[in-house]
C-alpha cells in the first residue's frame, strides 16, 4: 500500500502518526520474515521505509508552513 504524496497531504497530523506507526509495525514484521526466510515480496521492505520517510517529510513541511502563518 504505497502512500501517494497528495493522499498524505490530505491527512491530519494524527492520521499521519497512525500511518507511521502502522508502517513501522509492518516493517518490523517484514524484517522478521526476511530473517526467517519467509519473505516473498522483498521490495515491500523498501516501499515501507520510503513511505515512512515520505510521511515524515510532508508532516515536517506542514509544521513549517503552520509556524510561518503564526
Amino acid at each position: 500500500m504505497a502512500h501517494k504524496a497528495e493522499d498524505i497531504r490530505a491527512m491530519s497530523a494524527d492520521q499521519m502518526e497512525d500511518a507511521i506507526l502502522n508502517l513501522k509495525k509492518e516493517r518490523f514484521n517484514l524484517r522478521f520474515q526476511r530473517a526467517t526466510g519467509q519473505l516473498e515480496n522483498t521490495s515491500r521492505l523498501r516501499e515501507a521505509r520510503r513511505d515512512i520517510a515520505r510521511i515524515k517529510t510532508i508532516a515536517a513541511q506542514k509544521r513549517a508552513a503552520d509556524s510561518k502563518k503564526k
